[in-house]
């Protein structure tokens, strides 16, 4: 008898196992495929700096973006919802998935004219949704992929990453995007003394803009209860690459 009940709980635990594998394969397999087919129809950059968003806009009105870091897999659309909830477990077709969508914080400006702006996604193994913002904690990694691109309808802007932090899920420091609308001078005072890794002269051209707009990337981290990892990048109007060497 007390054999047949260790072979039972045996069984039991292996169907557990498998159903856990398998559910969690479909869980990235799904996150994959929504992926795969928003690349497809990624909005493209004119020389102007214009995008067109109307397929993105005609499956979800709430695409407000689209989001990119260079050398990562870091490639999505970027919505924003009611509250910061609504697409934490909803994929951009607006269906359940564990994965959600990468989304801009309810207390910005969808069009991203705020001094600070901050997205937020989950962290995803094999390099899904905001997973890669890990890499950005190697210091060679950092200092080696500094650029990506932040795609609006009618506009866009080249991204220069100059901090990665690793902090608590409640500093408002970063998570209370409303406090740096009118001055950033102490949001950037926090990334000096609080960065893994952090780009000084990225900082000092900050320093001396008129305007300057800064886009932070948060992710869940393993290291302590709630950490998350946050990566900071300048915001400056869309230039091509023949536009920057003339």
């Amino acid at each position: 008898m007390v054999n047949l009940i260790v072979v039972l709980c045996l069984c039991v635990a292996g169907i557990y196992a498998a159903y856990a594998l398998w559910d969690n394969n479909r869980v990235y397999s799904a996150a994959s495929d929504v992926q795969a087919d928003m690349v497809k129809i990624k909005p493209a950059v004119e020389e102007d700096g214009g995008a067109s968003f109307e397929e993105l806009l005609a499956i979800n009105p709430d695409v407000c973006a689209w989001v990119s870091l260079d050398n990562t897999r870091i490639d999505y659309p970027v919505l924003q919802g009611s509250t910061n909830l609504t697409y934490i477990n909803k994929d951009v077709y607006g269906n359940f998935a564990l994965a959600g969508s990468i989304y801009l914080d309810t207390r910005n400006e969808r069009d991203f004219s705020d001094a600070y702006s901050l997205l937020y996604g989950h962290h995803m193994e094999n390099s899904g949704m905001f997973g890669d913002l890990d890499l950005y904690k190697d210091q060679t990694f950092f200092d080696e992929n500094t650029t990506g691109m932040l795609i609006l309808p009618g506009n866009a802007y080249n991204l220069e990453i100059f901090a990665c932090l690793l902090i608590d899920a409640g500093e408002d420091a970063i998570f209370d995007p409303e406090q740096w609308q009118t001055d950033i001078d102490e949001l950037l005072s926090y990334a000096k003394d609080n960065s893994l890794h952090l780009r000084e002269e990225t900082i000092n051209k900050l320093e001396q803009m008129d305007k300057p707009q800064v886009l932070a990337l948060s992710t869940c981290s393993t290291e302590f209860t709630d950490a998350r990892t946050i990566i900071l990048a300048v915001m400056e109007p869309y230039q091509a690459a023949d536009q920057e060497e003339s």
